[in-house]
């Protein structure tokens, strides 16, 4: 059983570490759903974390269907994640029908190796779940990260649970999508899923004593500009703890 990290600063990656995740997922821009952070930030997670990194490779929010430009976007990208030490990409296009598109997302599996390569949550947006993880065993992909088509993997457990089955090894799947301590080892008893992927954050309070009001820079309603959620140790602990017991007893 794998715990994978989202993370989204040199601090939470650090934190993941130590709590004893597997590995992160190296990302920016969370409220978005995430975007290809910095390569700064990659540079430096691959330099302080023994765990493997793996980098979010998504040049904008919105869909996932790409223009040629963004295409080439994420294939320098990825050459930047491979220079800078990153051990997986992780990326995902669509066509227009909600189908996997085949030939770009062939094209960067070839730009990527050697590296791992993951297909996110893309994969939630098809029209024909079957179909595209067919596809994208085909492709040789070596994970796929769903939450089941689902607004989160407890609610995804029937399709999850289908996945699996149908994989049979060919392709890890990894169950994300509002995962805690609370439901994680319901996800994987109903589902059979080897990997977990998990946020796990507690809500990290600014410093920041000059607070002008009259000024913001969101453009999204929360409760204020300044506090940011960030990977929080302890709950990684937990989550490995809980991971491990379900292992152990799976064994006997």
């Amino acid at each position: 059983m794998k715990l994978e990290a989202c993370v989204d600063s040199i601090e939470s990656a650090l934190s993941a570490q130590a709590g004893g995740a597997d590995r992160v997922e190296l990302c920016d821009n969370l409220l978005e759903g995430g975007t290809t952070p910095s390569a700064g930030l990659i540079a430096l997670c691959c330099a302080r974390l023994e765990i493997p990194v793996h980098v979010l490779i998504r040049p904008r929010g919105g869909d996932f269907v790409y223009s040629e430009l963004e295409l080439e976007v994420m294939r320098r990208d990825i050459a930047v994640a491979r220079e800078c030490g990153a051990r997986g990409v992780v990326f995902g296009m669509l066509l227009p029908d909600g189908s996997i598109d085949l030939p770009h997302t062939r094209a960067l599996i070839g730009a990527a190796r050697p590296l791992a390569v993951t297909f996110h949550r893309a994969f939630d947006f098809t029209a024909d779940p079957d179909q595209a993880l067919d596809d994208l065993i085909a492709l040789g992909v070596d994970r796929l990260l769903t939450s089941g088509q689902a607004a989160s993997a407890i609610e995804g457990t029937g399709i999850l649970a289908r996945l699996v089955q149908r994989a049979a090894g060919r392709i890890a799947i990894a169950a994300g999508g509002g995962l805690s301590e609370e439901n994680v080892l319901a996800v994987i008893e109903r589902t059979g899923v080897p990997e977990v992927h998990v946020r796990a954050t507690a809500l990290l309070e600014s410093t920041v004593a000059y607070r002008p009001t009259h000024l913001t820079l969101l453009k999204q309603p929360l409760p204020n500009q300044y506090d940011r959620a960030v990977t929080d140790p302890a709950r990684i602990r937990r989550l490995v703890l809980l991971l491990g017991k379900n292992t152990l007893a799976g064994r006997h």
